[in-house]
């Protein structure tokens, strides 16, 4: 069966070639293609397609708020945005509204037929640049801990071996230290991380990457 399609595209001329290029290649039916998102719900109820290819920069609603609403009403249906921007913000702004793929327009023509059929095959197809842009923000978050509460490095050894379930007592005799020098060490803890209980400091380590 045919792939059915819907294009919101505000310029004409590229409305007209994507709808062109993707009838030459027999596979796809262009159903309807649209110059702006006003009426973004009711044209997806009518024509139920099975991918869509969204410009972002449009008059009245953008591409990012009509993914939005098209989520409301359809969870399934593969939505591509086409655009000029390669920003940080416009990209995971589009991917979090709920966009399967992101495909800069400059690559188009040599692109738009193999990334259909790989968001339809459950891929996320996505230029080489915004690939790279993602695969760095996640190294990024990987690598810097949003807090690392200035804890020195005692107080991080004591948490992590804290999270490993050891007893305070033996906490001390394995760090060769007094029993109430943890107990200080765990208050300076407890006060770093604005927590009040052991269990509380644990979750905290573990969910925030401090151990």
């Amino acid at each position: 069966m045919s792939v059915s399609i819907v294009i919101y595209e505000d310029n004409t001329t590229l409305r007209e070639s994507l709808s062109s290029l993707l009838a030459l290649t027999g596979e796809y039916t262009v159903l309807a293609s649209y110059p702006d998102c006003s009426n973004v719900i009711s044209d997806i109820k009518e024509r139920h397609p099975d991918v869509i290819l969204m410009d972002i920069d449009m008059p009245g609603i953008n591409g990012i708020e009509a993914v939005k609403k098209i989520r409301t009403v359809n969870a399934v249906v593969q939505i591509i945005m086409l655009t000029v921007f390669d920003d940080n913000t416009h990209v995971f702004d589009a991917m979090y509204a709920g966009a399967n793929g992101y495909l800069l327009k400059k690559y188009v023509s040599d692109k738009l037929i193999h990334a259909i059929r790989e968001v339809l095959e459950g891929g996320a197809p996505m230029s080489p640049s915004i690939a790279r842009m993602i695969i760095s923000r996640m190294q990024e978050n990987i690598k810097i801990p949003a807090n690392n509460y200035l804890l020195t490095n005692r107080e991080k050894e004591i948490l992590h071996l804290l999270s490993k379930g050891n007893s305070f007592k033996l906490i001390a005799a394995d760090l060769f230290i007094s029993l109430d020098t943890v107990r200080t060490h765990i208050k300076h803890i407890y006060d770093k991380l604005h927590v009040r209980s052991q269990g509380e400091a644990i979750s905290k380590a573990i969910n925030e990457r401090l151990v």
